[in-house]
């Protein structure tokens, strides 16, 4: 069994628990996911299945759309609901229109402080075990990339948003920033994912309906997917017997996509994933992730 399965995630369950639901239905193949979701969350977690494990890095590297609900006024020590919620005294209530003039800031290649509960390690421990333990957490500011960002609704202190941004982000804290720069503080009080990539949140299953084998064969989708992002090519019979023995080949890609690394997808006519390949030492190109076998 191989594939991607496009799970809506519900409230309540962390990532981990919807992955061990999906493991125990397509024993012995093996799963994961790719993009954690935090127990508020709900929306697109996207688990690939069997080979398909193997292109978890590429998931990654899509771009994330969310919508996304702030407090305004409140501060929290996990900068959402989920933690010990303070409400500031008489804070400033920005306008439509001060929140709107402040947002190109965050466009682009930012730096951001990753929250004290997250699950980003510290000297091989998770940040959130440390600050459960009332444990000083200090964590390097990093840069992130944010594509767009959408006012939705804003009726103080309600501040309702679409976020577009690549792997890394963390949302709640992008609205910690936001607040921050109107002097005020704010809480993230819900959190959809609705894509990643081209997967969708309308596309998506839930894995607490009537979820089995069966349903998972029938919803698992095709390993290209994972590649959308990366210029393909076309190999032939003969090219992908050459990648089978681990052999270098040539190959033109096409101009669509964007390369990163210099990466390109390797499809059959029929437009399934044999090869991931890169520029080899030598000329040609070589496999840094090989299906090739499967088409034999």
């Amino acid at each position: 069994m191989h594939g991607i399965l496009n799970i809506n995630k519900p409230a309540g369950k962390t990532s981990r628990d919807i992955v061990n639901i999906v493991q125990r239905q397509v024993r012995p193949a093996k799963t994961g996911h790719a993009g954690t979701l935090d127990p508020l969350a709900t929306g697109v977690l996207v688990c690939p299945v069997g080979q398909g494990t193997k292109l978890i890095e590429y998931i990654q590297r899509l771009p994330k759309t969310y919508e996304a609900v702030f407090l305004l006024g409140r501060h929290s020590d996990t900068e959402d609901i989920e933690g010990a919620v303070i409400e500031l005294e008489s804070p400033p209530q920005p306008t439509f229109a001060e929140i709107e003039a402040e947002l190109p800031q965050f466009l682009g290649t930012i730096s951001q402080m990753p929250p004290a509960y997250s699950a980003l390690k510290v000297d091989g421990k998770r940040a959130y075990d440390l600050a459960r333990q009332g444990k000083e957490v200090k964590l390097a500011s990093r840069e992130i990339e944010v594509y767009k960002l959408e006012i939705l609704q804003y009726e103080y202190p309600q501040l309702s948003m679409r976020i577009e941004c690549g792997s890394g982000t963390y949302v709640r804290s992008l609205g910690r920033d936001l607040a921050r720069s109107l002097g005020t503080e704010a809480i993230m009080s819900e959190l959809v994912r609705t894509a990643i990539g081209d997967f969708r949140i309308e596309e998506a299953l839930n894995p607490l309906d009537n979820f089995n084998r069966e349903k998972i064969e029938q919803s698992l989708q095709s390993t290209c997917r994972a590649v959308q992002a990366l210029p393909s090519v076309v190999v032939d019979a003969e090219q992908i017997v050459r990648l089978a023995q681990g052999k270098l080949i040539d190959v033109k890609p096409s101009a669509s996509g964007q390369a990163s690394g210099n990466e390109v997808a390797a499809m059959t006519s029929a437009g399934e994933l044999v090869a991931v390949l890169q520029p080899g030492k030598e000329s040609g190109w070589r496999s840094v992730k090989n299906f090739a076998n499967d088409y034999l």
